[in-house]
């Protein structure tokens, strides 16, 4: 595999976010060593994550092995994901607002054709339906659990997590595709 220099369309106020949050789960959970330093795993995730590169291409890219790059990658995610405020903390804050917008997406993954709840019949490939709640003006609020794509956009949102004790009534079903 050719390797070559790249760039990311993100800020490095990004980048340097992540790796504040990295190097503190670091401290967190005390590890001693890492083939990658903080900064250039801050990197590997958000090339990942931005620019959708996979994991071979990330491994010969960065010099380790693949598996390293997945856990790399998932601490990077779980770090993230640690700050998202939950269902419940969101509806609170959208008590304020006049409505809300609950709208859901498929995300295409690469599946089998064996895997059919992954297949959406609705757009005709296989995915991850993703339910996501924004404010009027389109800012990110909350984004639900990834389901499999068989799954309608109602049913998953009457799925959602703490959906009945947050008080979700308020929330109104736009933006249908």
């Amino acid at each position: 595999m050719l390797v070559y220099p790249s760039s990311i369309d993100l800020s490095s106020r990004t980048l340097r976010y992540l790796t504040g949050q990295l190097r503190l789960r670091r401290r967190a959970i005390g590890t001693r060593w890492r083939r990658l330093t903080v900064g250039r795993q801050a990197l590997l995730a958000l090339a990942h994550l931005r620019c959708g590169d996979t994991y071979a291409q990330l491994s010969a890219g960065f010099g380790i092995g693949v598996a390293t790059v997945y856990r790399y990658i998932r601490e990077a995610v779980d770090a993230l994901a640690a700050l998202a405020p939950s269902l419940a903390e969101v509806m609170k804050t959208t008590r304020t607002k006049a409505f809300v917008i609950l709208d859901g997406t498929l995300l295409p993954i690469d599946r089998v054709a064996a895997d059919t709840p992954y297949y959406s019949g609705k757009h005709k490939r296989h995915g991850m339906n993703v339910q996501v709640l924004t404010n009027p003006v389109g800012r990110l609020l909350w984004v639900s659990p990834a389901l499999p794509g068989s799954t309608h956009d109602l049913a998953a949102a009457r799925t959602a997590p703490d959906r009945r004790r947050s008080g979700s009534s308020r929330a109104q079903v736009l933006g249908r595709q």
